[in-house]
């Protein structure tokens, strides 16, 4: 049997909601993420100090990686990753989750609708060999 006979794969969804309680410490230690990763070019190096600079939602995105959530899971290869961050307007009372949690089932067409909405905002996409681009 091959591996492509034996595979399965999963996507696993996660939406999170952070507050920013210490914004100068999140982006200090974006910056500090930033300066020793030893492979980003120069140039990009200086887009992302300033993009981190002027925006928590991209500090977040430097500093939370998808292969720390599944790195110690047995029998799992993260085979790819996609993850944006954005500042929202919160509101704890709100029920507005996309997925349909009033009958436990994923409905196919809110990917269309996600994939749209990464479309038009920052987005770090990963594959297995890579690490963020």
């Amino acid at each position: 049997m091959t591996t492509s006979e034996t595979s399965r794969y999963v996507r696993l969804r996660v939406e999170l909601v952070l507050e920013i309680g210490e914004p100068a410490s999140l982006t200090g230690a974006a910056l500090e993420r930033i300066s020793s990763d030893e492979y980003m070019p120069e140039e990009e190096r200086a887009h992302a100090e300033s993009a981190v600079r002027e925006d928590e939602a991209e500090a977040v995105a430097y500093l939370v990686d998808p292969f720390d959530l599944v790195g110690d899971v047995p029998g799992v290869e993260l085979a790819q990753a996609s993850w944006t961050s954005e500042q929202i307007d919160y509101d704890p009372d709100a029920e507005e989750w996309d997925l349909d949690e009033e009958d436990g089932e994923y409905d196919a067409t809110d990917e269309d609708a996600d994939d749209d909405a990464d479309d038009a905002g920052e987005s770090d996409d990963v594959d297995a060999g890579g690490g963020r681009p």
